[in-house]
């Protein structure tokens, strides 16, 4: 499916992807001076149980029998080829990014950059969509003793726990922290296997 609504991604991942025991999770992390990453990839199969031409809704059921509906948006070329029964998997990807920025010097913001793509018309449905959140925030506070960041973006003040005291001794008040956060779901229908 083609140019999803970016919440409707995060709303089939919360409902679907993530509560289901008949899926594949990875889980990576890292971390380097001053840095830190974990992402995570989840596959699934789910079904279409149900598609409203009018409203262009397409219900999708997961392994464990939850459904959501997602809204194929109108420049999905191939809406006309799905069809109920029809199986779509699913591959949800998240990750999470932060980086030391000595000294600070960076402009507090929050930046948002959205994507979308489909298959070909005349093609099995099939698509992508993704987003990407960059906050730059400042080191208000340090606290050793909790292991805790005071973090002030552009938005709100938040608490970060640090664990690794090699890390947490490189943060300093007035330095600044860049958090990335990327999201994105694909989806490919495919014809239910005839028995």
């Amino acid at each position: 499916m083609r140019n999803l609504i970016i919440t409707t991604a995060v709303a089939f991942a919360a409902a679907i992807a993530w509560p289901v025991a008949a899926q594949t999770k990875d889980v990576m992390a890292g971390t380097a001076p001053g840095k830190g990453v974990i992402a995570q990839t989840v596959k699934l199969t789910a079904t279409i149980t149900a598609i409203d031409a009018a409203t262009r809704d397409v219900t999708l059921k997961g392994p464990q029998g939850k459904e959501v509906t997602v809204t194929a948006g109108p420049d999905v070329k191939n809406f006309a080829n799905m069809k109920v029964g029809d199986q779509v998997n699913v591959e949800y990807i998240e990750a999470l990014s932060l980086e030391l920025k000595k000294g600070g010097g960076m402009k507090v913001e929050r930046t948002e950059q959205a994507g979308a793509m489909g298959a070909k018309p005349g093609a099995q449905p099939a698509g992508a969509v993704g987003r990407q959140i960059t906050v730059v925030a400042d080191v208000i506070n340090v606290d050793p003793a909790t292991k805790t960041v005071t973090l002030k973006g552009p938005q709100r003040t938040v608490d970060l726990v640090v664990n690794d005291p090699e890390q947490l001794k490189l943060i300093a008040k007035g330095d600044q922290v860049q958090a990335t956060y990327t999201q994105a779901l694909a989806l490919a229908v495919e014809p239910v296997a005839k028995k």
